[in-house]
């Protein structure tokens, strides 16, 4: 019987685990053990992972069998999460949101997170205040201020929303608990669009719950999972995002100087820290429907496929040194928001956050520094690569 590397559940604070440069060098499309006998392709190679995301014969349904699962008892699906859906249900979905994030109306709402950014660092300082952890008082409030705004969830409730998230996300929770914690979320989120359908308002629960629910195209429970999705997606990836990369780049100061010295490499840079973090790191997983051909390799229908994107990212074949954070680089073609028909729809939502909030962060506070090592505070196995707290001063 033959025995496969098992897949890598931890990593380092700021680079992929490193299996995944020798697997990308030998053997970039290869086997690893998962839960019990199953035993799901790994691709690990740029060209290879937009291969497979591209292409409707690798399924996101994690109800097929074979989809390899983060779970070894995962929790059911329900309806609305659109990540694990395919074809027209997953389409009709999606276009429900796309007007809601359209790079049009995400400039539009430059000004107010503009506003976030300049209040919470203003809280962060006020009384001469010289130090804080970064994660509470600024890289988890501004992504939750805003997704909280976009869907009309009151802010005042972030903190049960970031525990329950938090418990959900965490791949060491046990199934009951991540059950548990997601009904939570859901009975809240039924609750508010029971009220937004009586009392609609200039935000998306409204939006869906007058425009889609109330004509039919959509289900309340599929209003409700489209929701839930968007407030764990809309904070947690943003705000480990901006915590990982005030790491990166402090330590780093040859970059943070550039940037300081020619702020226009900003959005770029954005791109390039998106490419070298790279926080979703569970992987893109698919099950294929009939057998496919990637790179020389057979995979079979019903054999399951991983694409760590943090790997992805790190190809050589595209980014030249890859390990290295470079501030210059043209980064555009990265896969952190994901490719294919599943690509992040708030991407244009996060690209501004973190355009406005790195930027405004290292200009008000020019002295800031790491007062602790940020390794002891990284999160417990979960989906999204962070840190839970980040003491600095300035």
């Amino acid at each position: 019987m033959t025995t496969h590397p098992p897949l890598p559940t931890a990593r380092p604070l700021l680079d992929p685990a490193p299996e995944y440069a020798k697997w990308q060098a030998e053997e970039p499309i290869r086997r690893v053990a998962l839960w019990g006998d199953s035993s799901p392709w790994v691709i690990t190679r740029h060209e290879h992972a937009r291969a497979v995301l591209s292409d409707a014969r690798f399924s996101s349904d994690g109800t097929r069998p074979g989809y390899p699962t983060m779970r070894p008892q995962p929790t059911p699906r329900t309806p609305g999460q659109i990540f694990m859906m395919d074809g027209p249900d997953h389409n009709r979905l999606r276009r429900m949101l796309i007007s809601d994030f359209t790079h049009r109306r995400v400039e539009a709402l430059h000004p107010r997170v503009t506003r976030h950014v300049g209040n919470l660092i203003d809280a962060m300082t006020a009384d001469g205040a010289t130090e804080a952890d970064l994660v509470e008082a600024y890289a988890l409030p501004l992504p939750s201020l805003v997704i909280c705004e976009l869907l009309g969830v009151p802010y005042e409730d972030h903190a049960f929303f970031q525990r329950q998230s938090r418990t959900f996300l965490t791949i060491a929770t046990s199934p009951q608990e991540a059950m548990a914690a997601r009904a939570e979320l859901y009975r809240y989120l039924g609750e508010l669009l029971t009220r937004r359908a009586e009392e609609p308002a200039d935000d998306l629960l409204s939006r869906l719950a007058t425009e889609r629910v109330a004509t039919g195209q959509a289900t309340v429970e599929e209003a409700v999972g489209i929701s839930f999705v968007l407030l764990l997606g809309g904070h947690e990836t943003t705000a480990n995002m901006i915590a990982l990369s005030t790491v990166a780049l402090l330590r780093d100061p040859a970059q943070l100087a550039a940037l300081r010295a020619d702020p226009t490499l900003w959005p770029g840079a954005v791109d390039e820290l998106l490419r070298y973090l790279t926080v979703v790191h569970s992987g893109m997983r698919r099950v294929a429907t009939e057998d496919v051909e990637v790179g020389g390799v057979l995979i079979r229908a019903g054999e399951g496929v991983i694409v760590p994107l943090q790997a992805a990212n790190r190809d050589p074949d595209v980014y030249p040194e890859p390990d290295r954070l470079d501030v210059t680089r043209d980064a555009s073609r990265h896969l952190a928001f994901g490719h294919g028909a599943h690509h992040c729809v708030g991407e244009s939502l996060a690209r501004a956050e973190l355009g406005i909030a790195l930027p405004a962060l290292f200009d008000r506070l020019p002295g800031l520094r790491l007062t602790a090592d940020p390794e002891d505070f990284a999160q417990p196995l979960s989906p999204v690569h962070g840190v839970r707290s980040l003491p600095v001063a300035w």
